[in-house]
């Protein structure tokens, strides 16, 4: 514990190692007290959980400690990430910085998905197979096929003189599903082989969390796990593991699934075969047969997620009732494919790629028949359409018992940060929710270096509705016009759902003369460009702009937030998770539904503030944080700064950034 610790304290003070290489060095309490506890962490085999707000320099406070313990250890330690944007920050500014303060003496190598990798073996077989549609499309298909010839590493992003939509990528990638592993032809210069062969010599290996759980659940199995062993886990972002666990803890098949099944199974023969004819036969049968199931199971009249009624598939006598039907389909597609698994089955011990299709056929009736019989009560099940996707699927309601089983028992140490991983100065809901119980474990919250008191105003409008009412959208609308006047536009409106978002800008972009850019109308990516490019522009977005996204400076000024972002009740993975908390005698309101809506709005209130040179205003104009008794809640979460219920106050506080600036 000292040896680490004594690193520590020669880098982060004033007079230290950081302070003598960093052209942009701050002295800041937080991460040094953040940097001391990973330190402790790692070499007592402890795991912790450590709120660091913004400003605090999380990640050189867990890489510093993190480095030296793999270098004294020669114990590899992963960095798994929420966000491409800050996996990109470690690799190309953060790990290079630090390799010259540790002379070199550590190697780091960064992963991402599978499928973000060309597979050399389905680029070959693509080049005979009908996957393209158009001119266009053959354009870009040869020069991803130039590409493949030069590329070292067969990254996607390389590709960025190419659309990001590409149509066919999905036909010529490398995700686990399609993997023929080491028998197939090109293992050796596989893009995912040498990827993780770099990984095996690393120290420091950066990944993102869908790619760990992704790798954590296949743990057993021999197809898909491309992550090398580790002695610990540092998560970054960590408020968002539960959710990206649950995904792959769960179970879920689409109608897009099944297709790809289907013509993935027909391609294996060739067309002059005498095999062909009755391959097509059956492929043509099992898309039939997926499609009326799919639709008569999903019949969903919207986009969304709702409870999938346990009864739809049992038969009963009512041949008219669309119950029946769906029962009556799920029938004929289970005899569909438990005759092609039949067929498939000689055949798969003499081919790598029949022992792959038998296996993906397997998986998928196994993944139907666990959805649509339900008979694991720890499961919650759905049904949802977007677009023209649907999909069945099966979440663990709790998945606090398997992260214990299968991550925390089994890891030496992981280390949980985040800006918002407590509520109301408490870390029980995050402790609660991934089974971080354990007395032994640490945490801690490492202060921010921003002065929110001289930096940040919070606004809180008098007189607003209740948000549930109908009026409360146009009372909304006519305060986040008053306040754009006063700061010039320069805002994020950040809504709690699109259809709220969708309203808010129809009223308001009508009535002012600012730049109103809609999330949705294009990539992220481009409307952030045009938001920091275009002076006075206003953002109107929802959840996935409520974090991850830093804009510095004064072309964001203000934060706007409609509602307090609690979770649709009636969603069915909320709903059984409230129910599982109410059935074991809990306040599944105060214990669940108030502190995960208190993370989400503090990841909100965060894109103000990013640096100690900005200034500007955060507006909530739900009025409940004043006036419901767990409104205290939220304001004792947030960090501390004058409130106004004043508009003019906020007049004022941008004549002082006039000035300022």
């Amino acid at each position: 514990m000292k040896e680490l610790k004594d690193i520590v304290e020669k880098v982060f003070p004033p007079g230290g190692t950081l302070s003598r290489l960093h052209p942009g060095y701050e002295f800041r309490p937080g991460q040094i007290e953040m940097a001391k506890a990973v330190a402790e962490a790692l070499e007592s085999g402890r795991h912790l959980i450590v709120e660091a707000g913004t400003g605090t320099g999380k990640t050189l406070a867990y890489l510093v400690p993190a480095i030296a313990a793999a270098i004294k250890g020669r114990k590899r330690i992963l960095i798994s990430t929420g966000t491409k944007n800050l996996q990109e920050q470690l690799m190309e500014k953060d790990l290079p910085f630090l390799s010259k303060l540790f002379g070199g003496k550590f190697t780091a190598s960064y992963m991402k998905g599978r499928g973000n990798y060309l597979c050399l073996f389905r680029l070959e077989k693509a080049e005979q197979q009908p996957i393209l549609d158009g001119l266009e499309q053959l354009s870009q298909f040869d020069s991803v096929r130039q590409w493949a010839k030069e590329t070292k590493n067969g990254d996607r992003s390389e590709l960025d003189y190419l659309p990001e939509d590409i149509s066919f990528w999905s036909r010529i990638n490398a995700r686990s599903e399609v993997c023929l592993g080491q028998k197939c032809p090109d293992f050796e210069r596989c893009f995912i082989t040498r990827m993780r062969a770099k990984a095996i010599e690393s120290d420091i290996v950066v990944v993102n969390h869908h790619l760990f759980f992704a790798d954590l659940s296949l743990k057993g199995s021999n197809f898909g796990r491309v992550l090398p062993d580790y002695s610990a886990v540092i998560f970054d972002e960590a408020h968002l593991i539960e959710e990206v666990a649950s995904d792959y803890f769960g179970i879920a098949v689409t109608n897009f699934q099944l297709n790809e099944l289907a013509r993935d199974y027909l391609n294996l023969f060739s067309k002059d075969s005498p095999e062909f004819r009755n391959a097509s036969k059956k492929a043509e049968k099992l898309l039939g047969l997926g499609d009326k199931f799919f639709i008569s199971a999903a019949s969903l009249k919207s986009e969304g997620r709702q409870t999938l009624n346990p009864n739809r598939f049992k038969q009963n006598n009512n041949y008219k009732s669309g119950l029946n039907n769906a029962a009556a389909a799920l029938t004929e597609l289970f005899a569909v494919l438990s005759d092609i698994i039949q067929m498939l089955e000689p055949k798969s011990d003499d081919s790598p790629e029949f022992e792959n299709i038998l296996r993906r056929f397997r998986e998928f009736r196994f993944s139907l028949n666990f959805v649509v019989n339900q008979e694991e009560k720890e499961f919650v099940y759905w049904v949802e359409r977007s677009g023209r996707t649907l999909r069945l699927g099966a979440t663990p309601i709790d998945v606090s018992g398997i992260l214990v089983e299968k991550l925390f028992e089994k890891t030496d140490s992981c280390i949980l940060t985040s800006a918002t991983l407590s509520s109301a100065g408490s870390f029980d809901y995050i402790r609660n929710r991934l089974g971080l119980n354990d007395s032994k474990v640490m945490t801690m919250t490492a202060a921010s270096s921003f002065d929110y008191e001289s930096q940040c105003l919070m606004y809180l409008p008098d007189g607003m509705p209740d948000p549930r009412l109908p009026e409360f959208g146009e009372a909304a609308a006519r305060e986040i016009v008053n306040i754009l006047k006063m700061t010039h536009g320069r805002a994020f409106v950040l809504c709690t759902s699109n259809q709220s978002m969708n309203t808010l800008y129809e009223l308001v972009s009508s009535k002012v003369n600012f730049n109103c850019l809609l999330q949705g109308t294009r990539s992220k990516k481009a409307l952030l460009n045009e938001f920091k490019s275009v002076a006075g522009s206003v953002l109107f977005a929802t959840v996935s702009f409520w974090q991850g996204v830093d804009v510095q400076g004064e072309m964001l000024s203000c934060v706007i937030i409609d509602k307090l972002p609690f979770s649709v009740p009636t969603d069915p993975v909320i709903a059984a998770r409230i129910g599982a908390i109410e059935s074991a005698g809990g306040n599944a309101f105060l214990e669940f539904c108030v502190p995960e809506a208190v993370i989400q709005l503090k990841q909100g209130v965060g894109r103000l503030i990013r640096s100690r040179l900005d200034r500007g205003v955060i507006a909530i104009l739900d009025p409940r944080i004043r006036t419901k008794t767990y409104g205290r809640y939220f304001l004792q979460s947030l960090p501390k700064m004058p409130i106004t219920t004043k508009l003019s106050d906020i007049s004022q506080v941008f004549e002082e950034i006039e000035k300022i600036s």
